[in-house]
């Protein structure tokens, strides 16, 4: 929806690394080998950060760098030196937008294996991991796709960038 209003929104690395891993049949997944999974990921979000560095507009990531900390977290395996380096390097704006698992909409397919309670325990390092990297989280809430993102455009109207 936030594209349709004309911002540059970034997708996540997850489902893009899953969908390259399996069309080349690698082992880079999140039911293979977590710690490569994971380094893609990096690659793919610093990536991202500066296909938009100096942009000087309002731009949106479904995802981000800390994401690869907090599931490493979830997965019991350590975050490496350079991931925490890259966290503290390739800053975010400090307001992050974050949404909650919604059972009642939540859905498993090709990229997205995990359980809903799995899902839940991600949302939750996710909100550990950004906390402690000095974001101010604001949770969305439970609606139509449209009201999100007012509600995302609603409370960065005024703010800019942080």
């Amino acid at each position: 929806a936030l594209i349709t209003k004309g911002y540059t929104c970034l997708p996540e690395a997850g489902r893009g690394v899953i969908q390259t891993q399996v069309s080349i049949n690698g082992n880079a997944l999140p039911w293979s080998d977590r710690m490569a999974f994971a380094e893609w990921m990096l690659c793919w979000e610093m990536r991202s950060w500066h296909a938009v560095e100096g942009c000087n507009e309002i731009c949106f990531f479904d995802r981000g760098i800390p994401d690869i900390a907090g599931y490493l977290n979830l997965c019991h395996l350590p975050v490496p030196a350079h991931l925490d380096k890259a966290i503290q390097t390739f800053r975010y704006s400090k307001q992050v937008f974050i949404a909650p698992p919604w059972p009642e909409i939540y859905k498993q397919d090709a990229e997205r294996k995990q359980s809903i309670e799995e899902a839940e325990l991600t949302y939750l390092a996710m909100v550990t991991t950004y906390q402690k990297y000095g974001y101010q989280l604001f949770e969305l809430p439970r609606a139509s796709v449209e009201k999100r993102a007012e509600f995302v455009i609603s409370n960065i109207a005024n703010k800019g960038k942080n």
